[in-house]
Protein backbone atom coordinates (compact mmCIF):
# COMPACT_ATOMS: atom_id res chain seq x y z
CA UNK A 1 0.00 0.00 0.00
CA UNK A 2 2.68 2.40 1.10
CA UNK A 3 4.52 2.04 -2.94
CA UNK A 4 1.09 2.47 -4.29
CA UNK A 5 0.41 5.92 -2.00
CA UNK A 6 4.25 7.00 -3.37
CA UNK A 7 3.43 6.20 -6.73
CA UNK A 8 -0.15 8.72 -5.98
CA UNK A 9 2.12 11.27 -4.24
CA UNK A 10 4.83 11.32 -7.40
CA UNK A 11 2.04 11.36 -10.53
CA UNK A 12 0.56 13.93 -8.77
CA UNK A 13 3.99 16.31 -8.19
CA UNK A 14 5.13 15.21 -11.43
CA UNK A 15 3.69 18.72 -12.68
CA UNK A 16 3.16 21.73 -12.16
CA UNK A 17 -0.65 22.37 -10.14
CA UNK A 18 -0.68 25.52 -12.84
CA UNK A 19 -0.68 24.91 -16.62
CA UNK A 20 -0.72 27.46 -19.42
CA UNK A 21 -4.58 27.55 -20.96
CA UNK A 22 -4.30 25.34 -24.09
CA UNK A 23 -1.11 22.95 -22.91
CA UNK A 24 -1.17 19.83 -21.99
CA UNK A 25 0.90 18.28 -19.25
CA UNK A 26 1.91 15.51 -21.41
CA UNK A 27 5.53 15.79 -23.09
CA UNK A 28 5.01 16.72 -26.38
CA UNK A 29 6.58 14.60 -29.34
CA UNK A 30 5.94 17.12 -31.89
CA UNK A 31 7.46 20.65 -33.02
CA UNK A 32 5.52 23.28 -32.87
CA UNK A 33 6.28 26.56 -35.67
CA UNK A 34 8.23 28.72 -33.69
CA UNK A 35 6.41 32.07 -32.80
CA UNK A 36 6.95 34.64 -35.40
CA UNK A 37 7.21 38.72 -34.27
CA UNK A 38 4.87 40.83 -35.85
CA UNK A 39 6.61 43.52 -37.71
CA UNK A 40 9.97 43.74 -38.41
CA UNK A 41 11.50 46.54 -40.21
CA UNK A 42 13.69 43.97 -42.35
CA UNK A 43 11.10 42.68 -43.82
CA UNK A 44 10.88 45.52 -46.21
CA UNK A 45 13.73 44.50 -48.08
CA UNK A 46 13.02 41.05 -47.87
CA UNK A 47 11.46 39.51 -51.27
CA UNK A 48 9.73 36.64 -49.17
CA UNK A 49 7.63 40.07 -47.75
CA UNK A 50 6.25 41.26 -50.92
CA UNK A 51 5.64 37.77 -52.30
CA UNK A 52 3.63 37.11 -49.49
CA UNK A 53 1.81 40.66 -49.71
CA UNK A 54 1.16 39.48 -53.62
CA UNK A 55 -0.04 36.30 -52.90
CA UNK A 56 -2.60 37.88 -50.61
CA UNK A 57 -3.68 40.63 -53.38
CA UNK A 58 -3.75 37.91 -56.16
CA UNK A 59 -6.27 35.67 -53.15
CA UNK A 60 -8.18 38.15 -52.16
CA UNK A 61 -9.18 39.88 -55.91
CA UNK A 62 -10.07 36.44 -57.00
CA UNK A 63 -12.03 35.09 -54.14
CA UNK A 64 -13.91 38.35 -54.44
CA UNK A 65 -14.26 38.26 -57.78
CA UNK A 66 -15.00 34.88 -58.19
CA UNK A 67 -17.56 35.08 -54.76
CA UNK A 68 -19.60 38.34 -56.05
CA UNK A 69 -20.08 36.94 -59.46
CA UNK A 70 -21.30 33.85 -58.02
CA UNK A 71 -24.15 34.95 -55.58
CA UNK A 72 -25.41 37.10 -58.43
CA UNK A 73 -25.56 34.44 -60.77
CA UNK A 74 -27.01 32.10 -58.22
CA UNK A 75 -29.74 34.79 -57.16
CA UNK A 76 -30.62 36.10 -61.10
CA UNK A 77 -31.04 32.38 -62.33
CA UNK A 78 -32.28 30.51 -59.04
CA UNK A 79 -35.83 30.15 -60.93
CA UNK A 80 -34.41 28.66 -63.50
CA UNK A 81 -31.95 26.27 -61.86
CA UNK A 82 -32.47 23.18 -63.94
CA UNK A 83 -35.14 23.85 -65.65
CA UNK A 84 -33.92 25.40 -69.04
CA UNK A 85 -30.68 26.04 -70.57
CA UNK A 86 -28.80 24.05 -67.87
CA UNK A 87 -25.53 25.23 -69.61
CA UNK A 88 -26.91 28.45 -69.72
CA UNK A 89 -27.76 28.20 -66.03
CA UNK A 90 -24.14 27.13 -64.91
CA UNK A 91 -22.46 29.91 -66.77
CA UNK A 92 -24.90 32.18 -65.08
CA UNK A 93 -23.97 31.09 -61.65
CA UNK A 94 -20.36 31.39 -62.48
CA UNK A 95 -20.95 34.78 -63.26
CA UNK A 96 -20.46 34.52 -67.15
CA UNK A 97 -23.86 35.84 -68.21
CA UNK A 98 -24.06 38.87 -64.88
CA UNK A 99 -20.47 40.42 -64.28
CA UNK A 100 -20.53 42.55 -67.28
CA UNK A 101 -24.40 43.32 -67.54
CA UNK A 102 -25.15 47.02 -65.49
CA UNK A 103 -28.86 46.15 -65.32
CA UNK A 104 -28.53 42.38 -63.35
CA UNK A 105 -25.14 44.45 -61.23
CA UNK A 106 -27.77 47.00 -60.02
CA UNK A 107 -30.58 44.29 -59.84
CA UNK A 108 -28.54 41.73 -57.69
CA UNK A 109 -27.36 44.37 -55.48
CA UNK A 110 -23.96 43.79 -56.39
CA UNK A 111 -23.36 40.89 -54.78
CA UNK A 112 -23.48 42.88 -51.40
CA UNK A 113 -23.81 40.93 -48.21
CA UNK A 114 -27.17 42.08 -46.97
CA UNK A 115 -29.64 39.53 -45.05
CA UNK A 116 -32.16 38.24 -47.17
CA UNK A 117 -35.61 38.86 -46.71
CA UNK A 118 -37.06 36.89 -44.74
CA UNK A 119 -34.52 36.06 -42.09
CA UNK A 120 -33.55 38.60 -39.22
CA UNK A 121 -30.63 40.64 -38.38
CA UNK A 122 -30.11 37.78 -35.48
CA UNK A 123 -30.36 34.45 -38.13
CA UNK A 124 -27.90 36.72 -40.47
CA UNK A 125 -25.17 36.87 -37.23
CA UNK A 126 -25.64 33.60 -37.00
CA UNK A 127 -25.11 32.52 -40.21
CA UNK A 128 -22.01 34.76 -40.54
CA UNK A 129 -20.87 33.49 -36.86
CA UNK A 130 -21.15 29.93 -37.56
CA UNK A 131 -19.85 29.67 -40.99
CA UNK A 132 -16.46 31.64 -39.98
CA UNK A 133 -16.33 29.13 -37.31
CA UNK A 134 -16.03 26.06 -39.63
CA UNK A 135 -13.78 27.90 -42.09
CA UNK A 136 -11.43 29.19 -39.26
CA UNK A 137 -11.52 25.77 -37.47
CA UNK A 138 -10.79 24.11 -40.82
CA UNK A 139 -7.69 26.07 -41.23
CA UNK A 140 -6.30 25.63 -37.57
CA UNK A 141 -7.04 22.48 -37.65
CA UNK A 142 -5.54 21.47 -41.58
CA UNK A 143 -2.21 23.10 -40.49
CA UNK A 144 -2.02 22.24 -37.30
CA UNK A 145 1.47 20.52 -35.63
CA UNK A 146 -0.39 17.92 -33.01
CA UNK A 147 -2.65 16.69 -36.10
CA UNK A 148 0.28 16.30 -38.42
CA UNK A 149 2.46 13.96 -36.11
CA UNK A 150 -0.59 12.21 -35.11
CA UNK A 151 -1.80 11.58 -38.58
CA UNK A 152 1.93 11.76 -40.38
CA UNK A 153 1.06 8.87 -42.08
CA UNK A 154 -2.18 10.47 -43.71
CA UNK A 155 -0.82 12.77 -46.25
CA UNK A 156 -3.73 15.85 -46.32
CA UNK A 157 -3.46 18.52 -48.62
CA UNK A 158 -4.00 21.42 -46.90
CA UNK A 159 -5.91 23.76 -49.47
CA UNK A 160 -8.49 20.56 -50.30
CA UNK A 161 -10.34 20.79 -46.46
CA UNK A 162 -9.88 24.41 -46.72
CA UNK A 163 -11.63 24.91 -50.13
CA UNK A 164 -14.46 22.37 -49.08
CA UNK A 165 -15.00 24.01 -46.24
CA UNK A 166 -15.51 27.53 -47.87
CA UNK A 167 -17.64 25.26 -50.46
CA UNK A 168 -19.88 24.10 -47.55
CA UNK A 169 -20.43 27.42 -45.82
CA UNK A 170 -21.62 29.10 -49.27
CA UNK A 171 -23.85 26.59 -49.73
CA UNK A 172 -25.18 26.88 -46.69
CA UNK A 173 -25.62 30.64 -46.09
CA UNK A 174 -26.06 32.28 -49.62
CA UNK A 175 -29.44 31.97 -49.83
CA UNK A 176 -29.19 33.92 -46.02
CA UNK A 177 -26.54 36.65 -45.70
CA UNK A 178 -24.90 36.15 -49.73
CA UNK A 179 -21.99 34.28 -47.12
CA UNK A 180 -19.78 36.82 -46.10
CA UNK A 181 -17.80 35.24 -42.92
CA UNK A 182 -14.54 37.62 -44.52
CA UNK A 183 -14.29 41.54 -43.86
CA UNK A 184 -12.74 42.06 -46.85
CA UNK A 185 -15.10 40.58 -49.43
CA UNK A 186 -18.00 42.42 -47.48
CA UNK A 187 -16.24 45.75 -47.61
CA UNK A 188 -14.79 45.51 -51.46
CA UNK A 189 -18.62 45.07 -52.38
CA UNK A 190 -20.42 47.58 -50.04
CA UNK A 191 -17.70 50.30 -50.80
CA UNK A 192 -17.98 49.80 -55.16
CA UNK A 193 -22.13 48.82 -55.16
CA UNK A 194 -22.41 52.10 -52.69
CA UNK A 195 -25.99 51.89 -52.18
CA UNK A 196 -27.58 52.79 -48.78
CA UNK A 197 -28.88 48.93 -48.17
CA UNK A 198 -25.51 47.53 -48.37
CA UNK A 199 -24.46 49.65 -45.74
CA UNK A 200 -27.88 49.03 -43.39
CA UNK A 201 -26.75 45.58 -42.01
CA UNK A 202 -23.00 45.70 -43.02
CA UNK A 203 -22.00 45.46 -39.35
CA UNK A 204 -23.37 41.98 -39.30
CA UNK A 205 -20.66 41.27 -41.74
CA UNK A 206 -18.23 42.53 -39.36
CA UNK A 207 -18.99 41.41 -35.73
CA UNK A 208 -19.84 37.91 -37.30
CA UNK A 209 -16.75 37.19 -38.77
CA UNK A 210 -14.65 38.54 -35.71
CA UNK A 211 -16.57 36.94 -32.98
CA UNK A 212 -16.63 33.12 -35.10
CA UNK A 213 -12.35 33.44 -35.35
CA UNK A 214 -12.45 34.26 -32.02
CA UNK A 215 -14.50 31.40 -31.33
CA UNK A 216 -12.69 29.18 -33.09
CA UNK A 217 -9.06 29.92 -31.68
CA UNK A 218 -10.52 29.97 -28.48
CA UNK A 219 -11.58 26.48 -28.90
CA UNK A 220 -8.67 25.09 -30.35
CA UNK A 221 -6.17 26.75 -28.09
CA UNK A 222 -8.40 25.81 -24.92
CA UNK A 223 -10.03 22.35 -25.94
CA UNK A 224 -8.58 20.84 -28.89
CA UNK A 225 -4.88 21.72 -27.93
CA UNK A 226 -5.44 20.94 -24.09
CA UNK A 227 -5.96 16.85 -24.92
CA UNK A 228 -2.92 15.01 -23.93
CA UNK A 229 -1.26 13.71 -26.90
CA UNK A 230 1.86 11.17 -27.58
CA UNK A 231 2.65 9.99 -30.85
CA UNK A 232 3.04 6.14 -30.99
CA UNK A 233 6.30 6.50 -33.56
Amino acid sequence: MEGKEEDVKLGANKFNERQPIGTSAQTKDYKEPPPAPLFEPGELTSWSFWRAGIAEFMATFLFLYITVLTVMGLLHRRNLWWTHQPSRDIRSVLGEETGFQPSIYQMQGGGANVVAHGYTKGSGLGAEIIGTFVLVYTVFSAADAKRNARDSHVPILAPLPIGFAVFLVHLATIPITGTGINPARSLGAAIIFNRDHAWDDHWIFWVGPFVGAALAALYRQVIIRAIPFKSGH
